[in-house]
């Protein structure tokens, strides 16, 4: 309760503030707001250090972040260990507290000596993964070392003493520009390295620390696009084990002045393990469900969200294999299932042959099929035609010696489906208050596949 009202006693007058106080626990108030507000003394140590490790276990950056210094052995450590404990997200090793988000192949590692909410480690290692993804346009090794003083500057902004400071990505370019090849020539020929921002942007005060107050545009417009995933499992029967979607609500804002939004869906009730951004005032979507939100300049995602237990996907695949002889026939089939009323289209289908094919060679009446080194199959469809079902069929040549096929291929589905989504969730209407100016809104609605996958 003394962590809540040192939040409540520096924003007296605002209403984030008082929903913290007024609502449940399950509300996270903005990471910069009440940490920000902690005075050293009330501050115990939290993250000592983050590392940013390679595929191969390398270290390519370490941040040390308070005065206790982290011994890079601890890298080690978490390498050694078996694959299966280290995809875990939290972890206990015999001196530190580990936690680590795994993105593009780099794994972002934050230690420290002392209990933390392991969310908020979790949560600020993704919103550092974000950030650099949005810096750098992507996250890989090369663009990590290519750009490691940037990535310093970011941390450096980004949290104080091993506390999250500043993490909203608008705010963070006010502060460091962005890189491209002018500034890098200008670094070349000046000798001078450094994107920082001689002046400190005023969100960093502001009781709306996502924002500047004074920005200005001469159209103000403010598009809302619902982003969602399809999670699915179908065992070798054809039996529907898992069907979910995870979505989300992503904006991109440019209107004028601190404009107060509010958003609400046709039927919310559908919403489970819903997830907001700082902006969002808890209260009314407690007692409303009613998204009631200052937005950040640009983009961001607003909400994520799960509908659980769907009955049927849109899509089918059925496979079927028979082996004998030291033969295996394979044969896929793919069609509309739920025609979701959009054209689907992206339709890939790929699976890994098990290590005791030796050739294999299929082929199909829609679409092409290809099989790399690595023994990765990719039957890549497009877009199911009406008049028939697409179909991949051949056989596949096994090892000396055996007989039948013991190992069967799991095969991963992907598709898009652009105007609709799955879940069924609806926007009803989105409102601007308290500004004097017209503004255009634009909604749009995305589905694709996520981990759909088809036994065989």
């Amino acid at each position: 309760m003394i962590f809540l009202s040192l939040v409540a006693r520096s924003y007296d007058n605002d209403d984030y503030a008082k929903d913290v106080l007024n609502s449940s626990f399950t509300y996270f108030p903005p990471l910069v707001v009440v940490c920000s507000q902690l005075t050293r003394s009330e501050k115990k140590e939290m993250l000592q250090c983050i590392f940013l490790l390679s595929d191969s276990g390398e270290v390519m950056l370490e941040k040390q972040l308070t005065g206790h210094r982290v011994d890079r052995s601890i890298c080690a450590w978490f390498w050694d260990q078996p694959h299966s404990f280290k995809q875990q997200p939290v972890l206990a090793s015999p001196t530190h507290y580990l936690f680590q988000v795994f993105r593009e192949g780099i794994t972002f590692l934050a230690c420290t000596q002392v209990e933390m909410p392991p969310l908020m480690a979790i949560e600020f290692l993704c919103r550092v993964a974000d950030v650099l993804n949005d810096y750098l346009g992507g996250l890989n090794e090369d663009l990590i070392k290519d750009n490691f003083i940037i990535v310093y500057e970011l941390l450096d902004e980004m949290i104080d003493n091993g506390f999250p400071l500043t993490t909203e990505p608008n705010i963070l370019q006010e502060m460091i520009a962005p890189p491209n090849i002018v500034s890098k020539v200008l670094s070349v020929v000046t000798g001078s390295s450094s994107n920082v921002s001689d002046t400190l942007p005023g969100a960093t005060a502001s009781c709306v620390p996502w924002r500047s107050a004074d920005t200005k545009y001469a159209n103000n417009e403010i598009y809302v696009d619902l982003v969602e995933e399809l999670d699915a499992t179908i065992n070798r029967d054809g039996g529907l084990v898992k069907c979910e979607i995870n979505g989300e609500v992503q904006v991109n804002s440019h209107i004028t002045g601190l404009p107060d939004l509010t958003l609400s869906f046709a039927n919310p009730s559908i919403l489970d393990d819903v997830r907001f951004h700082p902006c969002v005032r808890f209260r009314p979507w407690e007692s409303h469900q009613i998204l009631s939100f200052v937005p950040p300049d640009g983009q961001f995602k607003l909400m994520s969200y799960r509908v659980r237990k769907l009955k049927n996907t849109p899509i089918y695949v059925k496979p079927q294999l028979t082996s004998d002889g030291g033969t295996c026939r394979l044969s896929v089939l793919v069609g509309i299932r739920n025609d979701p009323g959009k054209t689907i289209d992206s339709v890939t289908v790929q699976f890994q042959l098990p290590s005791c094919i030796l050739s294999a060679d299929l082929s199909s009446n829609h679409g092409t099929v290809n099989i790399i080194a690595n023994k990765t199959c990719t039957w890549s469809i497009g877009r199911i035609p009406k008049d028939k079902a697409p179909s991949m069929s051949g056989t596949l040549v096994l090892e000396d010696g055996l007989e039948r096929l013991r190992v069967f291929p799991t095969f991963q589905v992907g598709f898009r489906i652009m105007g609709v989504t799955l879940s069924g969730l609806q926007i009803d209407k989105l409102d601007l208050k308290t500004v004097p100016y017209r503004f255009y809104k634009g909604f749009r609605a995305l589905t694709r596949a996520g981990e759909f996958e088809v036994r065989s």
